[in-house]
């Protein structure tokens, strides 16, 4: 077994194995490219098709917390694994089914908490073996794999779908993934005790800086956890609202037929904004990247909103531009917020940590991608959602100033 001053350094083999996992698990990005290929006959409503999606998300967030507890105790390979498992028979069972109930059971249920447990092990190892410099690089890195799922999954969910159908679609995508995410979950291991990742070799005299480590229940206890639960909800749930109806509000208010392809462009957008926002958080701070990323996403929004038809914002060349930026800006907040809970919370209890804060991510997403379904079915436009998610957006922008390290109690 190595020790601490002999061991070698994994991070770039546990980074790659994490951003091909999270690539699997980003499917649920794609959602709006499964719901939009429901046929007719089945007879969802927009709230139907909401429904595995908004539970999807839920679960997701929640499951992070013991999924996260769980890769602290005992690693991250066997929980990975468990999460490539759960994700394939969660689709597997939802292909055989045209009920929106067995939807949200297999696909919201069982793969979201796939989806948790892959997720919640993929960051953790790989940030634990690089210095605290490249924090947001590497969080950006292992976290991108996510948001550019969509790349590929969109199209190809849209492929196999028109040649086989939803079910079969699911079937297909549901083993594929089990299959993946396990093999590549086999290379995911933490540096052992003691290891420091500042020093500038492992020498056998390298001893880990002293860490001011949280445990969870101090973290409950902060309010800087709470301050952070509400911007990261306000966040991620607009990126979430937009990306989850993306494909239904290309074709209701510009009359575009592509939603796939701009399900593509967000998530390059998304991909890209992790690796972006991760590096300039290294260099001008986490406070201001959250500033820019909400206000800009604000913005974004609010042209959104107004893309029709008859005007130059419903053009397909400008909604793609608006849907990469606005998965540009979404994708910042997965990369920063894992970010600011290490500097905020040390590393040693990251995993279940960064579960606490990111069951914000689940909220705010169940909640605003459920709303705009409703909204949708209520009056035929997503109007209300898109201002709902502005309002929040600049109160989040507004918690930023109010935002500062927590003062860990004397030992």
């Amino acid at each position: 077994m190595d020790s601490p001053g002999t061991v070698k350094n994994h991070g770039w083999t546990v980074t790659l194995a994490a951003i091909g996992i999270n690539l699997a698990l980003g499917i649920l990005y794609s959602w709006s490219v499964i719901s939009k290929a429901i046929p007719k006959e089945w007879a969802w409503t927009e709230s139907d098709k909401s429904l595995p999606y908004a539970v999807a998300c839920l679960t997701f967030s929640l499951m992070m917390v013991p999924a996260g507890r769980l890769q602290d105790k005992i690693g991250p390979r066997f929980v990975a694994s468990a999460g490539g498992v759960l994700v394939g028979l969660g689709m597997i069972l939802a292909s055989f089914s045209t009920s929106p109930v067995m939807f949200m059971v297999g696909f919201g249920l069982l793969a979201g908490t796939g989806i948790g447990f892959g997720y919640a092990s993929a960051t953790p190892p790989a940030v634990k073996w690089f210095p605290k410099e490249k924090v947001g690089l590497i969080a950006g890195l292992v976290v991108s794999g996510f948001g550019l799922a969509s790349v590929y999954t969109a199209p190809l969910t849209t492929w196999l779908a028109g040649q086989y159908g939803i079910g079969q679609t699911m079937l297909i995508l549901g083993a594929a993934f089990l299959v993946v995410v396990v093999l590549l979950s086999q290379l995911l291991k933490a540096p052992p005790a003691g290891y420091n990742p500042n020093a500038k070799s492992a020498g056998a005299g390298a001893a880990a800086a002293p860490a001011d480590d949280y445990t969870p229940l101090e973290v409950l206890r902060t309010p800087q956890f709470y301050l952070l639960w509400f911007m990261y909800a306000c966040g991620a749930g607009a990126g979430l609202m937009i990306i989850g109806k993306l494909a239904a509000i290309a074709q209701q208010q510009a009359g575009l037929a592509l939603g796939f392809v701009l399900v593509a462009v967000l998530a390059i957008g998304n991909g890209a904004g992790r690796i972006a926002a991760g590096m300039l958080s290294d260099k001008i701070g986490r406070k201001p990247t959250l500033f820019i990323a909400f206000v800009s996403q604000a913005v974004l929004i609010f042209l959104m909103s107004r893309a029709a038809a008859d005007n130059f914002l419903g053009n397909a060349v400008v909604l793609s531009l608006l849907s990469a930026l606005i998965g540009a800006n979404y994708g910042a907040n997965l990369a920063i917020f894992p970010s600011i809970t290490k500097d905020f919370y040390g590393l040693k209890n990251f995993g279940v940590n960064y579960g606490l804060v990111f069951t914000s991510w689940g909220c705010g997403g169940f909640a605003l991608a459920f709303a705009a379904g409703k909204v949708y079915d209520a009056y035929q436009t997503f109007a209300v959602a898109f201002y709902g998610s502005i309002v929040l957006l600049i109160a989040a922008a507004c918690v930023t100033f109010l935002l500062k390290a927590p003062k860990h109690r004397s030992a």
